[in-house]
């Protein structure tokens, strides 16, 4: 029984996401779905990428991961299925895949007419393409069946400026949906007193473990679940209070 994962921008509002469901369960009636989110912002393939690395290690390996952030879409970047990490991951050759899948892996371009299905909708290749190729997979297809090898891809840069020390810049590389803000920077000593600036505004926080580690209304920057540096406002979103969005530039300097 196999696993097939969506992250997509489609929302929820509209059918997008639910016919690539029911193209999957066509070919594969007893596979497992799971929406990873369908809220990525539009058309943001470095949010997508990112998002898609961050939840992979959690699933089960043989897991296929459908990822469809595609502002290219009917264009001229190639439909990708890669082998990485005892899983398989479909969808454009546009970044998304290159965070989640770093070498080694297998990359197959999907020209199969059985990995398509006909007629391909030229603004919806999630339904007509990736949703086959992964129903197919997930009910045994090998994925190189899909079409020839492709020696290279698309990639993102990792987003990494080291670990966090007592001066450094970095950049916000995601805004969570709670205001979080998700930096560049590994692990690193929290503990003390901290000087944010961002669009030459200045803001003071402090070291912490976990959100209730300062009083309501601060600034705390701490080490996230995604093994990151993260900053967030104890019961408010940072990224208001900062003006922050995924993009921006900051530096950190420790006070105390």
């Amino acid at each position: 029984m196999a696993v097939v994962t969506f992250t997509t921008d489609f929302g929820s509002a509209d059918a997008y996401a639910g016919a690539m469901k029911g193209v999957v369960l066509s070919l594969t009636p007893d596979a497992v779905l799971v929406d990873i989110t369908h809220e990525i912002p539009r058309r943001n393939v470095a949010a997508g990428a990112l998002t898609l690395a961050q939840a992979v290690p959690f699933f089960p390996p043989g897991s296929v991961h459908v990822a469809v952030v595609d502002p290219g879409v009917g264009g001229q970047r190639a439909d990708l299925v890669i082998e990485a990490g005892g899983r398989v991951f479909v969808g454009p050759d546009n970044g998304i895949l290159s965070l989640a899948t770093r070498s080694p892996r297998r990359a197959f371009r999907i020209d199969s007419p059985h990995f398509r299905r006909e007629p391909v909708s030229p603004t919806f290749h999630g339904r007509d393409v990736f949703a086959v190729t992964a129903g197919r997979i997930a009910g045994g297809c090998p994925a190189k069946e899909a079409g020839p090898p492709i020696d290279e891809i698309v990639e993102l840069p990792a987003p990494e400026d080291g670990p966090l020390q007592g001066e450094c810049r970095a950049t916000v590389i995601h805004v969570d949906g709670f205001g979080n803000l998700m930096t560049s920077l590994g692990a690193g000593r929290t503990d003390g007193r901290w000087q944010l600036c961002c669009a030459d505004r200045r803001f003071d926080l402090a070291g912490g473990r976990t959100f209730s580690d300062v009083p309501v209304g601060d600034l705390v920057l701490y080490e996230g679940s995604s093994g990151r540096i993260e900053i967030a406002l104890r019961d408010g979103s940072a990224a208001d209070l900062t003006g922050a969005m995924a993009g921006a530039k900051f530096e950190l300097r420790r006070l105390s």
